[in-house]
């Protein structure tokens, strides 16, 4: 059986006739640029994140430029950030002449370490981005009230994480990208609600910052050829925005799918030792956008093989940590200044899981996951 890490193929054709008419009725409008279904879609994201303001823009990258773009931060201003995340995350600060200091993660959930966080604050920081890897929030009530308590920016990356909800100790729920000053996505198709090509949004609560948000996203203006602002052109087009308000409302579906896959991959190794199954966060859901394991005893590269020969994929979600990679040398980072995100990028694993995978073909997957420790 051919087995995919995302199979986008069946996923569409489940909903084909609705995303071929989304896409008809967009090129029979012939508003390719800011049509119909990107005020519809961004109506949707507010009705579904529960965020006041919902900007879309290119790209999950462009997001987070955008987002530290509107916070007026200056050149040399440091944005303390996770070691263990997508470059992305990284790159943006970067480019926009800031300086990442990078900060330790947690073993079981690869997020922020509060403890190394206050250990990397200076008179410099004025902002943490925060990344739900993998699917599920970090402990934004704990994140929350230590940037307002430094007088910090909070910057969610949800690019992995939409639909997680997180429960805060009074009871208070609110989902991923909707709790800090700004939240991000990205719309790549792998994601869990994906496009055909490239988009990404931007959510904030704030009123304000959302317009300057909007104005930078659309080369700086208000008003159109009346430029207040440096800008960029970030936008999402109007083909991929209707395809977009199909899937959304699919979301649900999608998200319960995952985790009944995740729960069977759990069932089947919870009792192996050589593997430690994701840790679920207590008060956060999981919408597991990645199902990833870590593999003990230096074996994870063998079994990365092994899978690969019998003609199961798996993905190393990340091999390098940030502080170790060439672009980010030169912040004076070495090796063994991070032995958790560093120990994490020999040992982790990422399983196929998409919102179609059959049990047939997930019962392939374990038994030779099983076999190979046998």
């Amino acid at each position: 059986m051919q087995i995919q890490m995302v199979d986008l193929k069946s996923q569409y054709d489940l909903i084909k006739s609705e995303i071929d008419a989304a896409i008809q009725s967009v090129i029979d409008q012939s508003a390719f640029i800011n049509g119909p279904a990107v005020k519809e879609f961004r109506q949707a994201l507010v009705d579904y994140t529960g965020a006041k303001h919902a900007i879309t823009c290119g790209n999950g990258t462009d997001a987070l430029q955008i987002a530290m773009m509107a916070l007026d931060f200056k050149p040399g201003d440091e944005v303390l950030v996770p070691a263990f995340s997508y470059v992305a995350t990284v790159e943006v600060i970067a480019l926009l002449g800031l300086k990442p200091i990078f900060v330790e993660v947690t073993p079981d959930t690869y997020e922020i370490d509060l403890h190394d966080l206050s250990r990397k604050l200076s008179p410099k920081s004025v902002a943490i981005v925060t990344v739900h890897l993998y699917g599920q929030c970090c402990n934004m009530e704990a994140l929350t009230a230590f940037a307002k308590a430094h007088g910090l920016k909070l910057i969610e990356d949800t690019a992995q994480a939409i639909g997680a909800t997180y429960t805060f100790s009074n009871g208070h729920k609110a989902q991923a990208g909707t709790i800090g000053d700004i939240g991000t996505t990205s719309f790549f198709p792998s994601k869990n609600l994906g496009c055909y090509g490239d988009g990404g949004a931007i959510f904030t609560n704030d009123d304000e910052l959302a317009e300057k948000l909007w104005m930078i996203a659309n080369h700086g203006q208000k008003k159109k050829y009346h430029h207040d602002s440096i800008g960029v052109n970030s936008r999402l087009d109007t083909i991929q925005a209707a395809i977009l308000n199909v899937k959304i409302k699919h979301l649900d579906r999608y998200t319960a799918s995952r985790n009944q896959v995740a729960d069977r991959y759990d069932a089947a190794f919870q009792d192996l030792k050589s593997i430690q199954i994701p840790r679920r966060a207590a008060a956060s859901t999981h919408c597991f956008h990645q199902y990833t394991i870590q593999v003990a005893d230096g074996q994870r590269d063998h079994l990365k093989d092994y899978l690969s020969q019998k003609g199961i994929p798996s993905m190393i979600y990340y091999p390098l940590p940030l502080h170790l990679q060439n672009a980010y040398l030169e912040f004076g980072y070495k090796k063994g200044d991070f032995p958790v995100a560093e120990e994490l990028c020999q040992r982790v694993l990422s399983l196929p899981i998409h919102t179609e995978m059959s049990e047939e073909q997930q019962s392939f997957i374990i038994d030779h996951i099983l076999n190979f420790f046998s």
